[in-house]
């Protein structure tokens, strides 16, 4: 049965005439400057930033080409759907296809994120109160204070987010709105336009360019990824997670496992991924300058893809690429289609990987103590670390202490927006009951009279 926000029909209307050349058009303002600018194809492109973060800008600009008339029969491609094809459609895909039509792209800033369920978000744009958030995955991710571009869509009796969801760095936030000063003639401005929900709605490809300049070109300025495997693609260890469907049980997912060539079983519950035939010791992609990191089993000489392990009522496929992710994944799919429902990915690169590693704490029986004690003597020696800090310039603050930045009314939005910075950094730890994690900034904001700012 087809999802409230399946838009799988629309998508095929798209590849009729003249739609597919609509499409194009939009397609190409959302990411033919960058592209152009690179001599990159597409394809280039999402193997660079992998296929998740690819597919989720060809959405982005997709739903930007959902909004807009075009000088042909119809008009507007939803409209035409609609009239065309609306009656095989569920209440519930309608409603999402509707609120898209109108839907308006915008930077948030998110709070009051309640994991699973639901968060608030606060147009940095144009303004106004936070709106609830119906959303179960971002949730799962998305901290306090984090940016993000989304359209924020009614459906039914629920408000939601659109597929097209960018995570905002406060540089790409920077970028975003002297672009939008530019485009709307105020170059020069301090401050943002009063912009309608047509002239945003028209602004929409800003979003996406802003995004893809700024990742492209970090990832240029860091001088590239430094760590490649045997096919020359750069290392992103990628966790594909199949939920069993209901009903199977995990000696029917064992007996399917052992049938693929490509599996080598070495316990009950785990595979290792092998190539069909041993390769060359010669690696004939290896780009200069770039360490190879992969491993090859002993005795066969077959290099290890990844590795297949049987978790309760997930199967998990880890790999350290985006091409081999996307090979695990179409194999896994289609060996065990009937057994397995949709996957989940999560990726990660060697230096969060390191990180997960360096924040694991000592296993030393001789630092035992009881959790409440080591929480309470790290959050003190935090309280004097900040209080020391507001009494020292900070960078984010122009060099100014946070006591001398709040006399100002531009200096207290900077301090509110250092203290925001703060604790989403904080809140990204990966242990949510780590000490770290649990502190509270509550007294800075008062010390700093800032209380009433905190939204």
């Amino acid at each position: 049965m087809p999802s409230s926000h399946d838009l799988s029909g629309l998508m095929k209307f798209l590849g009729r005439d003249p739609w597919r050349e609509c499409f194009a058009e939009v397609f190409d303002e959302h990411l033919g400057p960058v592209l152009d600018a690179g001599g990159l194809e597409f394809d280039d492109l999402e193997a660079l930033i992998g296929n998740d973060l690819a597919m989720t800008l060809w959405g982005c600009a997709f739903e930007d080409f959902l909004t807009q008339e075009f000088e042909v029969e119809g008009g507007n491609i939803v409209d035409e759907y609609l009239r065309r094809r609306g009656w095989t459609e569920s209440a519930g895909s309608k409603a999402y296809i509707k609120a898209l039509r109108t839907s308006v792209m915008s930077l948030y800033e998110v709070t009051d994120v309640v994991p699973g369920k639901s968060l608030m978000a606060r147009d940095l744009i144009r303004g106004g109160e936070p709106v609830l958030v119906s959303e179960g995955t971002a949730t799962k991710s998305l901290k306090q204070w984090d940016k993000i571009a989304a359209r924020i869509v009614p459906v039914l009796s629920k408000t939601v987010f659109a597929g097209g969801l960018l995570a905002f760095s406060t540089e790409m936030q920077d970028l975003l709105f002297d672009g939008l000063r530019r485009l709307h003639g105020r170059k020069n401005a301090k401050s943002l336009p009063q912009l309608t929900a047509d002239t945003l709605q028209a602004s929409a490809f800003m979003f996406t360019l802003v995004w893809v300049t700024e990742t492209v070109g970090r990832m240029a300025s860091d001088g590239g990824p430094s760590l490649q495997n045997f096919e020359g693609d750069e290392i992103l260890f990628h966790d594909v997670r199949f939920p069993i469907a209901n009903g199977i049980a995990q000696k029917d997912v064992v007996a399917r496992l052992n049938t693929l060539p490509g599996l080598s079983q070495e316990t009950a519950k785990f595979w290792n991924w092998l190539e069909i035939e041993p390769s060359s010791s010669e690696n004939k992609t290896k780009k200069p300058g770039r360490l190879s990191l992969d491993t090859s089993m002993d005795g066969s000489g077959k290099r290890v893809l990844g590795n297949v392990e049987l978790k309760g009522r997930f199967l998990h496929l880890s790999v350290n690429s985006a091409a081999r992710a996307d090979k695990g994944r179409a194999m896994l799919a289609e060996a065990l289609a009937d057994l397995l429902r949709a996957p989940l990915t999560e990726i990660r690169t060697v230096e969060q990987m390191m990180a997960d590693r360096t924040d694991r704490p000592p296993e030393d029986p001789g630092l035992d103590m009881p959790p409440e004690i080591a929480e309470q003597i790290i959050h003190q020696l935090l309280d004097k670390q900040y209080r020391e800090t507001l009494d020292q310039p900070v960078g984010m603050l122009g060099e100014k202490t946070p006591r001398e930045a709040v006399r100002t009314s531009k200096g207290k939005q900077q301090v509110v927006d250092w203290l925001k910075y703060l604790e989403n950094q904080t809140a990204r730890h990966p242990d949510p009951s780590d000490p770290m994690t649990t502190y509270s900034f509550q007294w800075m904001w008062k010390e700093l009279g800032v209380e009433a700012m905190r939204k």
